[in-house]
Parts: C-alpha cells; structure tokens; sequence
C-alpha cells in the first residue's frame, strides 16, 4: 500500500523548494513515516526548525511548528517541551545549524537528556548560505570558505551528543531510508534526548566543489564511506579515518531517580523540572 504522505503535508505549499536529488527530502519522508508508526495525533506534535536548508520543513509539515533563528532550534524546542510536556517535540536541523551556532545548545541539550528528538541532517556544509565548510566537512574538501582544501579537524556528531550525555544515539545515511525510519522511530519512543544523524548529500554546494555535482556520485560517495558500527569495533583509529560509522551508538533508559542522587544522572528533564516546581510550590504554602 503506498504511503499517504499528503495527510502529513501542506499541499498548498507544495512543490517545494530544496534542489532536484536532495538529501533532505528522504530524510523528511523517513521522518514522516515514524511519526506514522507511532500512531501521534498532529495536534500533539510540535515541529521545530532553526535556519538552513532544513529550516524550510516546517513550512511543508501539517503540525504545529516554528521556525527559529540560526542554532537556536533547540532553545526554542526546550522551552516548548517546558511548557506543554504532553508534546512531541521534533527539532529538524543541519550540521552547521545544529554543531557550529547551535553548538552551545546542542551539547547542553544533550547534558539535561530533556525529552525531545533531533534529527541533524549533516551534508558536510552550508548549504542555504553558500557553501562554505561547517564543524562536519572532511579534512581536505573544499567549500567556499576552504578553496584550497579545509583543514579543520572534524565534529563526529555521535560522539560529541553520546558524551555531552544523550541517551539515545544513532547514525543512518541517506541511502538506507528505511533504517533511518528505524532510528528516528526508536528516537521517538525513546524517553530521553535523542539524536538522529541523518547523512545525506547535498550535491549542488559541497558536490559541485568536489567532482560530485549530482545526486548519484554523491550518494555513491557516501555509500563508500559507510561502515555498520559492529565492524568498525573491530577496526583501528586509522581505518576510520574519513568513515562513516551507522548504527546505534548508545541507547538507555533515564533513571527514573531525582537529581539529587548523583549516582543517576540521566534522569528526563521535564520529569525533574516539574519535581523541583512541585516542591518549591510546596514550601510556598508554609
């Protein structure tokens, strides 16, 4: 049975605007098909963007959503889950969106573990500003702002999010939607902060800079650098290098312990928040 997409989308939006072969857009539909499989009302989801090529999805999606200024997507998302906890709090955001401006927040996000999924579409650049190298490009490749090649060392944004304290941690590319549908569904059930890195391609500001300018090459570059993460447990530092890595990176259930006991950290933080309320509104009446 094909998937109706349209009860998700704003028709008359549509078409949209991301170049022809986008990475993004099978990102979107993965997205889409998990918040099917959880079976959510709309009405209980807020969708949260910040600014990027990603940032247009609230614009197409059929739920409550914002779009935000640059990095700050998940700033905007925290006090949303704040407020409406009952909410599902999806945030759609880029490497540089989410790592590089937004990089103050992402890690702090992932420290409170507050309960709210990121996808990160990572394409290794800017695309909507104009191509220049982001916390993601490889060492090596150009952009913009590195025409001679970019010498910065690079953020794996799994790792960075499993030790800034995420609780549920995954990577899936472009080319494999239905195991990024998996991910992004596991995010959603999972009680904690979650990130879903989303490798895709962006084949019209990083490719065209380098010697892969349409979807296909991209995509097949991305297909050659993938490695399943049991197998690369078993490999060196140096065969990683430039890789890949998929899988599930870590995924566990918070304590359901309050703060105070240091010994369980990664306590939800909306549970906590509303523990500190309930008490400090209880000394309030004596």
């Amino acid at each position: 049975m094909a998937f109706e997409y349209e009860k998700y989308l704003r028709m008359d939006k549509i078409p949209h605007l991301w170049c022809p072969g986008c990475g993004i857009g099978v990102v979107l539909k993965a997205m889409l098909r998990s918040v099917e499989n959880m079976g959510w009302d709309k009405n209980d989801i807020a969708f949260v963007s910040g600014i990027g090529c990603t940032s247009r999805a609230p614009g197409y999606i059929d739920c409550n959503t914002l779009h935000t200024t640059h990095g700050r997507a998940l700033s905007f998302a925290t006090g949303i889950k704040l407020a409406q906890p009952a909410k599902h709090v999806v945030v759609f955001s880029g490497d540089g969106d989410a790592t590089a401006i937004g990089g103050n927040h992402f890690i702090h996000a992932c420290r409170r573990n507050i309960d709210i999924t990121l996808v990160v579409v990572n394409n290794n650049t800017y695309g909507m500003t104009g191509g220049q190298h982001s916390p993601t490009t490889p060492i090596g490749y150009k952009a913009s702002t590195t025409i001679y090649g970019n010498i910065d060392p690079t953020f794996d944004i799994c790792l960075l999010a499993k030790a800034a304290g995420a609780s549920y941690v995954a990577r899936a590319t472009v080319n494999k939607g239905k195991m990024l549908e998996k991910y992004i569904t596991k995010g959603f059930e999972h009680k904690g902060f979650s990130v879903i890195v989303a490798t895709a391609n962006c084949h019209t500001q990083f490719g065209r800079k380098n010697k892969m300018s349409d979807p296909i090459s991209a995509r097949k570059w991305i297909e050659s650098r993938e490695i399943p993460i049991d197998k690369a447990r078993n490999m060196k530092a140096l065969e990683l290098n430039d890789k890949i890595i998929t899988g599930e990176f870590i995924s566990e259930e918070p304590e359901q312990t309050y703060w105070e006991n240091y010994n369980h950290p990664i306590h939800e933080y909306t549970e906590a928040y509303q523990r500190i309320r309930e008490k400090a509104q209880a000394q309030d009446k004596h």
